[in-house]
């Protein structure tokens, strides 16, 4: 759980850190979280084809990513359902390739099919990134990992998810405009918001994790702490376009 806490919290500074440096940083930042989520993914999920459904993975994400970063506005995300099609149809492609019979290919299918849509949603990062609000420095995207940041450390405390889930959750929701207040211009009401939809993603990831009965190898726990990151980026994307547009 702290392995996956760190990876976590190290992916969301980073990409909050390369938001203040230029576009090309935020889409390589985003480009490696989603190739490291793409390598553990398979181990998150421990089941074979492990190379191959990572490359399925892995290369659409960075497709999105590319398309996202070069597709004229306002729609940036515009590719992200095509890329993450090509993503699950190679996964598919993999497992008749297995022939049947195989060890796990229902789980493999579903799995690495929801891991390919997971890590493609990194690419809103980009998209985010891009919309005029943003590119402006007003600050959401710092609003979004400061509220990613609160939600990651109560996950962290020892007590049962009943607890810990409606606290991180609330308290995400609040370091929102907390921090829009005291650095940036952001509307309290978007940083609510969108600190909201931190908590619970983070929340309902922390609630997988503990409900595992084996512990995550080094890669996999790397792979389950990015990959809530990267989901929240298309989160964010949209919550932006609402309320900042």
């Amino acid at each position: 759980m702290a392995a996956a806490a760190g990876a976590a919290a190290l992916a969301i500074g980073a990409i909050v850190a390369s938001s203040y440096i230029s576009l090309p940083a935020v889409v390589i930042v985003t480009a490696v979280a989603c190739l490291l989520t793409a390598v553990g993914w398979p181990y998150v999920l421990r089941v074979p084809a492990r190379k191959t459904l990572s490359a399925a993975i892995g290369l659409s994400a960075l497709l999105a990513v590319v398309l996202t970063a070069l597709t004229p506005g306002p729609s940036f995300l515009t590719w992200l359902p095509a890329a993450v099609a090509l993503g699950v149809g190679a996964v598919f492609m993999i497992q008749l390739l297995r022939g049947t019979g195989q060890s796990l290919r229902l789980e493999s299918t579903l799995g690495a099919s929801a891991g390919a849509v997971i890590v493609g949603m990194g690419s809103g990062w980009v998209a985010a990134d891009r919309l005029g609000a943003n590119a402006a420095d007003s600050g959401m995207t710092l609003v979004t990992g400061v509220s990613v940041l609160i939600a990651i450390a109560v996950s962290l405390l020892p007590f049962p998810d009943r607890i810990v889930a409606p606290v991180a959750v609330v308290l995400a929701a609040l370091a929102g405009p907390l921090g829009a207040l005291l650095f940036t211009d952001v509307p309290a009401l978007a940083a609510a918001v969108v600190g909201l939809a931190c908590g619970v993603v983070i929340a309902g990831t922390r609630r997988l994790l503990v409900g595992r009965e084996a512990p995550l190898a080094v890669v996999a726990a790397v792979a389950a702490g990015i990959a809530p990151v990267l989901a929240i980026g298309g989160v964010v994307y949209f919550l932006d376009k609402l309320f900042l547009a």
